[in-house]
């Protein structure tokens, strides 16, 4: 949704930018010159037609395990920190999200600002940094969004709204029903009984949009599960920047061993390598992934994933890795964050990038994955294929370079669904 009207506004020729003050994901991308911000903002930045910066999304939460996350300020890593000491921070990050807003906001004549999670959390009211917390500080009009294919969206709204209290309440302009499916004239009475209870107009409802894919936020969005597939992509629990696979093939995910023998065995990056290995060893899957290694799969490696195929890990302890390439690992505390130009075997060039920790030892000899403008990358080996190159994937899979993103299309969906001279009424 927030995708969609950044490019709307951008279609009638005004200046906006996207704004999420506080993102959890470990779906990233780097920005030019460096650092890095949540992949949601950059899709946003792009349907704007307007070069991300760290401003877009000042505070990046990477979760790292269970209960802790390496938390980026301003693009760049900043501390590793459990929940609750997170949230001892608020004081010094309230100051840091309202500089970037400001920055921001000197720049562009609309700034489109994407909450998190539900906008009534009563428990972190007080150390709200990116809904009605940082909203009512900068007097931005709101609307509030129901997913209804998750259910219970009467509740949702009308829940919401009655435990907003002022100034918040008053931010919310008018609500919308997302994701709709089927014919919506069957909402018309839900529509209006939520009008009338709430005594705020509906922007509109919105049908679920098929048949396009834009890069998800989060990994709650890693799918796939067709029984028939003859690709296997280990579903790690850690598992980072996920977009890796929203282009390919249909896909299994594999999160215990099983019988089938496939023919390209993914392993896709993760925010916790050693961690995700001592996973993979405890299910058993390192058997299972040498299984089927040794029955003839392709076994490739993105990122963590590359750095388990080596043969040893030291983060920053030394642990032993899948031993399938010739390779070896060592963590540092700088953090590679690059877009790149890649060219593979052939001359196809295509565009990449790199985010990770560590630095990947190659015997002289390798043969590389591909050439980029900083020298050859990955390796091919034993086969295997192992890179640091997120977007890399399609083309290891034989699929070519990714689409281009649907922005002109969520633009049109937009549209098509909403109330605009409402919308312009309210919000414009």
């Amino acid at each position: 949704m927030a995708a969609a009207i950044c490019r709307h506004l951008a279609r009638r020729g005004l200046r906006v930018a996207p704004f999420k003050a506080q993102n959890m994901s470990n779906n990233s991308h780097p920005l030019v010159g460096g650092g890095e911000i949540g992949r949601a903002q950059m899709v946003q930045a792009e349907a704007c037609g307007v070069e991300a910066s760290s401003d877009m999304n000042p505070i990046l939460l990477k979760p790292t395990g269970d209960a802790g996350c390496q938390v980026v300020v301003n693009g760049k890593v900043w501390k590793d920190l459990s929940a609750r000491a997170y949230y001892a921070h608020y004081d010094e990050l309230l100051p840091v999200v309202l500089a970037a807003y400001e920055r921001l906001a000197a720049q562009y004549e609309y700034i489109v600002i994407e909450g998190a999670g539900s906008v009534a959390e009563l428990n972190f009211k007080s150390r709200d940094l990116v809904n009605f917390g940082f909203a009512t500080r900068v007097g931005a009009q709101a609307l509030l969004v129901a997913d209804i294919e998750r259910g219970g969206v009467f509740a949702s709204i009308l829940g919401t709204l009655d435990l907003l209290e002022n100034p918040a309440r008053a931010l919310v302009r008018s609500f919308a029903v997302n994701r709709f499916r089927g014919d919506l004239s069957l909402f018309d009475d839900g529509r209006r009984i939520l009008e009338e209870r709430s005594g705020t107009p509906c922007l509109g409802v919105f049908p679920m949009l098929e048949g396009v894919t834009v890069d998800a936020e989060d990994s709650l969005s890693f799918d796939g599960a067709d029984v028939d597939a003859d690709i296997a992509v280990i579903a790690l629990p850690r598992i980072s920047n996920a977009t890796d696979f929203q282009h390919i093939p249909p896909f299994r995910r594999i999160s215990e061993p099983d019988n089938r023998f496939y023919r390209e065995v993914v392993i896709p990056g993760t925010k916790n390598t050693t961690g995700d290995l001592e996973w993979l060893r405890n299910r058993g899957l390192d058997v299972w992934i040498k299984r089927q290694h040794a029955a003839g799969a392709h076994i490739i490696g993105i990122c963590g994933g590359y750095q388990m195929l080596g043969e040893w890990v030291e983060e920053p302890h030394r642990v032993a890795g899948l031993g399938l390439l010739p390779v070896r690992t060592v963590f540092e505390p700088e953090k590679t964050t690059r877009r790149v130009i890649a060219k593979i075997k052939g001359g196809v060039e295509f565009e990449a990038y790199e985010i990770h920790m560590g630095i990947t030892e190659r015997p002289p000899d390798a043969n590389p994955f591909a050439e980029t403008e900083f020298g050859d990358e990955g390796i091919q080996a034993n086969g295997c294929t192992g890179t640091y190159l997120h977007g890399a994937l399609e083309m290891i899979l034989g699929v070519g370079p990714r689409p281009p993103e649907p922005y002109d299309q969520l633009a049109d969906w937009f549209e098509s669904a909403a109330d605009i001279r409402l919308f312009e009424r309210l919000y414009l």
